[in-house]
């Protein structure tokens, strides 16, 4: 165990000191994150809300809140059943529902004195900027209807509702994860081969190590640099972005740690095969790029053409990312979790099982 830390403490030391592997690993994510997170969030404090409108009532004081309402210049409304408000509110066709309840005209007309009238405003929790623009457009009108009044005439009965459509940020952060830890186990690729060139492998196996403590010191390192990934990329959506981190931390710890063995075994397989350093990097490119832009990292797969779509459904990111915004966001599943899983575990098990028989030390 000692030389298990002591190998994962020097090969940590070497990692910090390759500035490109700190780029491609750490800073290369942060950067899309920033860029995308600043375009796609800018300018959203004056955005136009569609609401779905449900008078249930039906009396002449919901018409004069409905009028309240369709008066501001940021507020569309649409009037609709309760169910189909709600239905289309969960496929992300609506920003949020507000529902009159029956008795609400009656409760405005005996002025508070069986306490004041409620409307049920619904929101997404996922989506806590949204949120809180709509209850300041409600906060706006309620504050004109209970003007004088004492206690207020109507009160918002807060209700939360969980949609299909996350907004761009909340859908990218995960998928962000996913990549990084994608370019964590791949890229491990690179120094293998090189070690190999320079023949330090061929002097490391001579040693006493044993060589699963050698592989073991390699897995343990990038482990940790996934960890320090995910800690600083789920930091900055939740503090810089606003993103609801609603699901489990451990679940969310049990793919990363699924996702790393799963690529770090593509990387071995990649170091298996290429000759040089040289090789490696471009192999590196050839597995990286289809999957970053093929398995609905910046943009869902359903949008995708049939084929490319096919393609998506083999590519192990896919899974990764899909079972992150699952867990963290509670976004709307391309696979059930079990699956993602079981296809994480069989890219681990064909990847290591194909280096274990074709890496070569020297």
């Amino acid at each position: 165990m000692a030389a298990l830390l002591a190998l994962t403490q020097a090969n940590i030391r070497s990692y910090l000191r390759d500035r490109a592997a700190l780029f491609w690993t750490l800073a290369f994510p942060l950067i899309f994150i920033f860029m995308f997170g600043f375009i796609f969030s800018s300018g959203g404090g004056g955005a136009s809300l569609t609401i779905a409108w449900v008078d249930a009532d039906a009396g002449v004081e919901s018409g004069r809140l409905r009028d309240a309402f369709g008066a501001q210049e940021t507020i569309e409304l649409e009037e609709t059943t309760e169910e189909d408000a709600l239905t289309r509110m969960r496929a992300g066709e609506v920003d949020a529902v507000i529902v009159v309840p029956a008795g609400y005209g009656e409760a405005i007309r005996a002025g508070g004195g069986t306490g004041p009238a409620t409307i049920r405003v619904y929101t997404d929790p996922s989506r806590q900027t949204l949120a809180g623009t709509v209850y300041q457009a409600v906060g706006a009108v309620l504050g004109v209807v209970n003007l004088g009044g004492r206690p207020p005439l109507v009160v918002p009965d807060p209700q939360t509702i969980a949609t299909e459509n996350l907004n761009f940020i909340s859908y990218f952060v995960p998928s962000m994860l996913g990549l990084s830890v994608m370019q964590v186990g791949i890229f491990a690729a690179i120094p293998l081969v090189a070690d190999r060139e320079k023949l330090i492998l061929k002097r490391l196996a001579a040693t006493p190590l044993r060589r699963w403590q050698l592989v073991g010191s390699n897995v343990l390192m990038r482990l940790l640099i996934a960890f320090t990934q995910a800690v600083i990329i789920v930091a900055v959506g939740a503090l810089v972005f606003d993103v609801q981190i609603s699901g489990s931390i451990a679940l969310t710890a049990v793919f990363v740690i699924l996702g790393s063995l799963s690529f770090l075994s593509l990387g071995y397989v990649v170091a298996s095969f290429a000759k040089t350093e040289d090789a490696a990097n471009g192999m590196t490119s050839v597995v990286q790029f289809p999957m970053m832009f093929l398995s609905g990292t910046f943009f869902q797969i359903d949008q995708m053409p049939d084929v490319l779509q096919a393609i998506a459904r083999i590519i192990p990111l896919t899974y990764l990312s899909d079972a992150l915004r699952q867990v963290m966001v509670g976004g709307a599943p391309f696979a059930p979790l079990w699956l993602c899983a079981l296809v994480l575990l069989a890219w681990l098990g064909v990847g290591y099982l194909i280096a274990s028989l074709k890496f070569r030390w020297q």
